[in-house]
């Protein structure tokens, strides 16, 4: 079920790789056996990168099970059924940040979830954060993240350089409208998602008087041209732009038929 993809992520993506590729070749000049030997070499440093990830999850980290942590492996398994993904393991870190983040080149992928969310979210809010991870890894994002952030390190001028890492970041940010949505269709609530965005924003908000301040803030940013180029230079929307973007998906067509899709899975 990839039906919830945002619809400019695979031309975001297609630009990408079509710049890094162009960009190649002129970095390579006549010697364009090169391009294909840099795309070798940055994929084995991306496979090597991911792996050095994992063994440090799996060093530091607690692997979330049915023994060990039973309420996250419950929240866990339900979003996973919702969204039809398979091959993923999931570990809690200690952090007081409130993140949470998907990696892995090779399967099984990973999906690391801090700690702190734990006491700061409530079970539906903590759907939409791991629906939202559990997304990145059915659309394909996690390996591509690796893979794609490898080439557009190519060596090039500074021009090429810039052109690379603003359509590696245009590409990020679709991806995370994307699994903004995944994060929707697995908790089922548009107020919880948007509770959980804000509260990724701003922290832990106890009282409903926080989160209406809080959210009273990121309602105050705005098309400037000077928050468009701060998000240009981001892997992340901007909060309120995440928001908007979900109020619009939960009121589509759309979003009903996959909603139908992810509760017959339950």
């Amino acid at each position: 079920m990839t039906s919830f993809r945002y619809p400019n992520e695979r031309f975001t993506l297609v630009v990408t790789l079509l710049l890094i590729g162009l960009l190649g070749v002129v970095a390579a000049g006549t010697t364009f056996c090169i391009v294909p030997i840099m795309a070798v070499v940055f994929g084995i440093f991306a496979y090597l990168g991911n792996e050095s990830m994992r063994n440090d999850v799996m060093q530091n980290g607690l692997r979330v099970d049915r023994y060990q942590t039973p309420g996250v492996a419950a929240l866990c398994e339900d979003c996973t059924r919702r969204l039809r993904a398979r091959n993923i393991e999931f570990y809690l870190a200690k952090s007081r940040e409130l993140n949470a983040f998907t990696f892995g080149l090779s399967n099984p992928k990973v999906v690391v979830i801090y700690t702190s969310l734990l006491e700061a979210m409530d079970e539906d809010e903590l759907r939409f954060i791991i629906g939202h991870e559990v997304g990145h890894v059915v659309l394909g994002h996690t390996w591509l993240n690796s893979l794609v952030g490898g080439m557009a390190g190519i060596p090039t001028s500074i021009l090429g350089a810039v052109l690379l890492n603003f359509a590696f970041r245009w590409w990020n940010r679709a991806c995370e409208y994307s699994a903004d949505r995944a994060g929707l269709l697995a908790c089922g609530s548009l107020t919880k998602a948007i509770t959980a965005l804000v509260q990724l924003e701003a922290g832990d908000l106890r009282t409903q008087a926080e989160f209406r301040r809080a959210l009273a803030l990121i309602e105050k940013q705005d098309d400037s041209l000077e928050n468009t180029l701060v998000e240009s230079l981001s892997t992340h929307p901007l909060i309120i732009r995440r928001i908007k973007e979900l109020q619009k998906y939960a009121a589509s067509s759309e979003y009903r038929q996959v909603q139908a899709q992810a509760l017959a899975a339950r």
